[in-house]
């Protein structure tokens, strides 16, 4: 029988996973993800949700491949909601959002990513064409998800 990972253990494999990846704004990867991680629990996420937080980009941005989480000792909804959240090269945004609203729990995993992703303070250190360019994406798949904007 495998042992399902621990929220620490998840957390620690993640962040391990993206040490050397930045965001946009040049601070380490692993803010996101635990703002993420954080923003789930604050709007009633259960424990398969935050690992999906703190795993949710993991392979989209090659930290981890998706080999690898077919055979991790996640569950299979977590892991369900990692592949959900996973956008696909060239992919519209559409058929992403109705892969996230089909996936059981990946909505507010979603939710709370996009809620730090336009965060004002995190976009404020961008430049003024980035910034406008991705609040426009994250308006755009909040109205797509049924988000309020």
């Amino acid at each position: 029988m495998t042992t399902t990972l621990t929220l620490p253990e998840v957390e620690a494999l993640a962040r391990a996973a993206h040490a050397a990846q930045t965001d946009k704004a040049g601070r380490p990867y692993a803010e996101h993800l635990a703002a993420v991680a954080h923003g789930v629990a604050a709007r009633g996420g259960d424990p398969d949700q935050i690992a999906a937080a703190w795993l949710h980009d993991s392979v989209e941005d090659h930290a981890l491949t998706e080999e690898w989480l077919a055979t991790a000792a996640v569950s299979p909804r977590t892991r369900a909601i990692v592949l959900a959240l996973t956008k696909h090269p060239g992919e519209p945004p559409e058929s992403y959002a109705h892969r996230v609203l089909a996936t059981p729990g990946a909505l507010l995993v979603k939710e709370a990513d996009l809620a730090h992703n336009a965060d004002p303070g995190r976009l404020a250190v961008l430049d003024e064409r980035t910034r406008k360019r991705l609040t426009e994406k994250y308006a755009r798949m909040r109205a797509l998800l049924g988000l309020p904007a």
